[in-house]
């Protein structure tokens, strides 16, 4: 499945360029739609289940990923709303690392590192931060990567 902007930036890849060539990328659209080939609700519903159930993703990484597939941000926020309202972050998250297998931390270079996959797959600090303690992680690992937010990066 793809969303109408995937298809419309792919599709004017192979158009001539020019208004005729967009007409021709709208009137595929149109038919598509028409068909119910075509439908972003539909895309973002699935997408988002299929994420969250299988990969089991945060809201943050997959409201980023629908975004890059351009998806409009309200029907994103509708969508996510239906999806993960309900849910709680805390058990997707550990659901996450149990797929993962990431066991708890033993050093500070673990801890960050299981940090980074939570953070990556789209889970609040918060959460993160709660996991971590329940782990009974020391606290001057968790404080080690509080500073490491805060240090700029150097290039």
């Amino acid at each position: 499945m793809r969303t109408e902007a995937d298809l419309r930036r792919l599709m004017k890849t192979r158009v001539e360029p020019g208004e005729h060539g967009e007409a021709v990328v709208a009137a595929a659209l149109a038919r598509l739609r028409e068909h119910g080939y075509l439908d972003d609700a539909v895309f973002a519903e699935t997408y988002a289940r299929l994420r969250q159930q299988n990969e089991k993703f945060g809201v943050r990484r997959v409201r980023q990923d629908l975004q890059q597939k351009g998806v409009g941000t309200e029907l994103i926020a509708e969508t996510l709303e239906a999806r993960y309202g309900a849910t709680n972050e805390e058990a997707l998250a550990r659901e996450h690392l149990e797929r993962k297998r990431l066991r708890k931390p033993e050093n500070e270079k673990e801890t960050a590192r299981i940090m980074r996959r939570l953070v990556a797959a789209g889970f609040s600090p918060g959460v993160i931060y709660k996991i971590l303690r329940q782990w009974d992680v020391p606290d001057e690992a968790l404080t080690a990567l509080e500073n490491l937010d805060e240090e700029p990066h150097e290039e």
